[in-house]
């Protein structure tokens, strides 16, 4: 789909969110340009914002103005098409804007629009207008280019092997990305606009025959019923306007991908996936916990690797769970560790009850992620040296903390970031802290409450379709969940 019909539809989805003063001037263009190029001029601003540009030439012989946003603009290509316009003799000017859209404007991306509010939302999206004397209609040129970065590899979801590139911050780049590995006219690519002042787009990317049309709706109605003055946090901002409650429970209700070959699969699935303009990273739905721990070097790699990587990332996710929590429970009832782990037991008397060793060490891990995240590249290597000594061995030294503590958090730590998804790490961490809480408090009984605890909430989290969270496990699929489990051939793969 071209920016040029994006922005028209997206022009379509604003009106009546922020066109009042539009149709207080009158709805569409009179055809007299001095009225038309002052409501305009008013409109944006012109005098005010700098980078609100515009021109008055003129073309066959009649008074025009050309409007754009700097910046936005392919400064060659405006020139040739301005050289062109001048050079337009007054015996060839047809007389209204669809006669000249066919025979005197050699470029593609063009159209014509009498709505103020279409054409204010195309100029302000980066759209040429160009108003004419006696033409009741504008004329939309799409010669726009946006600042974009590189494709390349997302940080977070580096794969061992596979391809390198990944979103960008342009949604018409990254629905091309979906497009070069699906070339099927099945595959739909939908816009739709939020926000009452940011207008921000969002795609709809599904496959046509494979989707469920009853959700699809359904996703529909909530983005068109989203009443917002803009989706600040671009995907974040849609999530929770999409799902208003249920922000108590922790765990993830949306897994994001910044891996082009990842949401394609995810398409052909029959799932949908949701493109946000300015952000580099698409919204898979529905989503189920089986989906979030799924990685792309599961199929990067033979089955029975790919196997192996998921049942590993599937365990450790279950390990950083129960380890502190098992540990903290056998610490208080050391008559249950079986003579052979007897080396388990602690060495020396804590000076700190484990319990606060444990909550004051997951608080500490997630300060110095925030600090690696600021910190300079230049000075990340003699920070992470000098963390290492003064918090590892020295608050050891000094009777803090005791080593089998700091031997098991520092496992947690490293292990969460088997899987990529930060909200299942900082879900699992939420859990952690709850079940060492009632842990220290209750005993068995509270070990037991919150692995309930958790239980509850993956079961109550419910997908935007309404389906389990814990499908295909609850309700049982078995065919289903063992493809889960166990990474298959590709289908329509025989054997010789």
């Amino acid at each position: 789909m071209s920016d040029k019909k994006e922005n028209q539809y997206s022009g379509q989805l604003s009106a009546g969110t922020g066109g009042q003063e539009g149709r207080a001037a009158g709805d569409t263009v009179s055809g007299s340009l001095g009225q038309d190029k002052s409501w305009l001029d008013q409109k944006l601003a012109t005098e005010k914002n700098f980078d609100v540009v515009t021109r008055v030439i003129e073309v066959g012989g009649r008074e025009a103005a050309l409007y754009f946003i700097d910046g936005f603009c392919k400064d060659d290509l405006l020139q040739k098409l301005l050289q062109y316009f001048m050079d337009m003799k007054a015996e060839d000017m047809p007389q209204d804007a669809s006669a000249l859209l066919k025979k005197s404007i050699p470029y593609i991306e063009v159209d014509q629009e009498k709505e103020w509010e279409k054409i204010v939302s195309n100029v302000l999206s980066g759209v040429f207008a160009l108003l004419i004397d006696g033409y009741r209609e504008a004329v939309l040129i799409d010669a726009r280019t946006y600042p974009a970065r590189g494709v390349e590899e997302p940080e977070k979801d580096k794969v061992l092997r596979g391809s390198k590139d990944g979103f960008v911050e342009t949604v018409v780049f990254n629905t091309a990305l979906i497009r070069r590995r699906i070339r099927d006219t099945d595959l739909r690519m939908e816009m739709m606009s939020a926000g009452k002042s940011s207008k921000t787009d969002i795609v709809l990317c599904y496959m046509d025959s494979r989707v469920d049309r009853d959700f699809l709706e359904k996703i529909k109605r909530k983005i068109q019923d989203i009443r917002v003055d803009s989706l600040t946090m671009n995907q974040e901002s849609l999530a929770e306007c999409l799902v208003p409650g249920r922000w108590w429970n922790p765990f993830p209700k949306f897994k994001y991908t910044e891996r082009p070959d990842t949401a394609a699969a995810q398409v052909l699935e029959g799932n949908v996936i949701l493109l946000v303009d300015n952000s580099p990273s698409a919204m898979i739905l529905p989503t189920t916990i089986f989906d979030v721990v799924e990685e792309a070097d599961d199929y990067y790699f033979p089955p029975v690797t790919g196997t192996y990587l998921r049942i590993t990332r599937f365990l450790i996710s279950l390990l950083t769970y129960l380890l502190t929590p098992t540990f903290l429970l056998l610490m208080h009832n050391p008559q249950w560790i079986p003579e052979g782990f007897s080396f388990i037991m602690l060495q020396e008397q804590p000076n700190i009850p484990l319990v606060w060793q444990f909550l004051i060490l997951e608080l500490a891990i997630d300060g110095l992620r925030l600090a690696a995240v600021n910190t300079p590249n230049m000075l990340s290597t003699p920070l992470s040296v000098m963390a290492a000594l003064v918090l590892g061995e020295f608050s050891v030294n000094s009777g803090w903390f005791s080593p089998e503590v700091m031997l098991y958090m520092a496992f947690v730590a490293i292990a969460n970031y088997t899987q990529a998804n930060y909200e299942l790490g900082y879900a699992l961490k939420f859990m952690r802290i709850i079940t060492l809480v009632l842990t220290a408090l209750l005993g068995v009984w509270g070990y037991g409450a919150g692995i309930l605890l958790a239980g509850v909430c993956m079961c109550c989290n419910k997908t935007l379709s309404h389906r389990s969270y814990l499908y295909p496990l609850i309700p049982l699929n078995w065919r289903k969940l063992k493809s889960r489990l166990i990474r298959r051939r590709l289908p329509g793969a025989r054997q010789e």
